[in-house]
């Protein structure tokens, strides 16, 4: 199939692009960016007059149920709901059931994925076999399997020799270790952030030092060891201060944080609003904008939608006793466009946090729009207004606490490996 992407801004970082050029594509690859190549005769002709082009969206960090928890979503359900969103690459962490601590499970997910045809889905391996956090995995065994790098999500590696071992390992094979930085202890059975909101509705607290102290753990480790690490989730503005100082310092880490911390805060609890259980715990209004600047200096390198599909029964407990999470993927596109209203970024700069830095993060081939690279591509609408609300939602999980706002900034078409996976109702192809 041969298309040609007519009359849009395309704006592509990685490869330092933001003009209005045309883009063709033939067999599942771009041909060229400008002028169309001598004797190319488009089948399908795309008109993105007033839209933007960019590469389709990138990920790091989705949560796609299967396999294990196949009531709350499926592989299928929710690449059909990142194809809408303009997102044609996931990364799936290691916490399925069985845990990525095999080449089998590793497979199973990318098969399905393929199968399902709307994206691609990048695994996570388990740092630890079954995530216990004792015994390490066999990380060889995982890249080969396509696994991008290895880590123990949101479950504790306490021995910290143990964590030393794994960064060792992990080097070896020039494997990066994502950390999800949080001492459980100082975590204990907190629920919200410590601090006035906590205190006034008596849900117990997660102090910001669970965070931190974390990360200065492991930065004391991978400064030792030279580990190449990535740091996701952070939530507060001190750790996101640490990580840039270990940056300036030459330590190879890089970070990301989910799309909702950038907008809400511990205020937004304050009705015991169980859509705002999430984890980390929306933190203090000073966080927030502590990691708007962060992100705005480069020490947060990308945004993720920390994706977490759940049944309704989920959400219906009391505050503490509900899971935690969001269902994020359709917003992760205009939560970030909207910190471009707000001139937290430029436009640019926040399509790179969707594309070129987390592909970099991966180390895949993804996130720019480069002659000979995959079609995948995302083009939007920046000026268009839409509702979320149940009925606009592909994802099987409904749990958001964005529900009714209004968005600005919709995806028309999404290109999967050359292939229009989403076009919104209405549009020509």
């Amino acid at each position: 199939m041969k298309i040609l992407i007519t009359g849009g801004r395309i704006v592509d970082p990685a490869n330092g692009v933001d003009a209005g050029q045309d883009l063709c594509i033939d067999a599942g690859r771009i041909v060229s960016r400008g002028g169309a190549p001598d004797g190319f005769t488009p089948d399908q002709v795309i008109d993105a007059r007033g839209r933007v082009v960019c590469p389709g969206l990138v990920d790091l960090r989705a949560h796609c149920r299967e396999p294990g928890q196949e009531s709350k979503a499926t592989i299928a359900s929710e690449t059909r709901a990142a194809a809408a969103a303009g997102i044609t690459t996931l990364c799936n962490p290691p916490d399925t059931d069985p845990v990525v601590d095999s080449a089998a499970v590793a497979a199973l997910i990318q098969r399905r994925a393929e199968r399902a045809g709307m994206a691609r889905i990048v695994p996570l391996g388990a740092l630890t076999r079954n995530l216990d956090g004792t015994h390490l995995s066999e990380m060889s065994a995982l890249k080969e399997a396509g696994c991008a790098g290895v880590g123990n999500d949101a479950y504790p590696v306490e021995n910290n020799l143990v964590m030393r071992r794994a960064l060792e390992y992990a080097a070896t094979f020039d494997l990066t270790v994502f950390i999800r930085p949080q001492d459980h202890h100082l975590i204990n059975k907190g629920c919200a952030h410590e601090g006035a909101v906590s205190t006034r509705l008596g849900l117990p607290g997660i102090p910001t030092a669970a965070e931190t102290v974390a990360v200065a753990s492991h930065l004391a480790l991978i400064e030792q060891i030279g580990a190449r690490a990535h740091f996701t989730l952070i939530s507060s503005e001190r750790a996101a201060q640490m990580i840039a100082r270990a940056q300036h310092d030459g330590l190879p880490v890089t970070a990301d944080a989910c799309a909702h911390q950038l907008h809400l805060t511990d205020n937004d609890v304050l009705d015991f609003d169980s859509l705002c259980h999430v984890s980390p715990p929306l933190r203090s209004q000073r966080d927030r904008d502590g990691l708007r600047r962060w992100l705005n200096h480069g020490a947060i390198t990308a945004i993720c939608s920390d994706h977490q599909p759940h049944e309704r029964d989920a959400k219906l407990a009391p505050f503490s006793a509900t899971a935690t999470g969001v269902s994020a993927l359709e917003t992760l596109l205009p939560l970030t466009l909207k910190l471009v209203d707000e001139g937290v970024l430029s436009l640019s700069a926040a399509i790179a946090c969707l594309t070129a830095r987390p592909a970099r993060i991966l180390g895949i081939e993804a996130g720019a729009l480069s002659p000979g690279a995959r079609a995948d591509v995302c083009i939007f609408d920046p000026e268009a207004w839409w509702t979320l609300d149940e009925q606009t939602l592909r994802s099987q999980g409904h749990n958001t606490p964005f529900l009714h706002w209004e968005m600005k900034g919709r995806v028309t078409h999404t290109l999967y490996k050359g292939n229009i996976v989403h076009r919104l109702d209405g549009e020509n192809a």
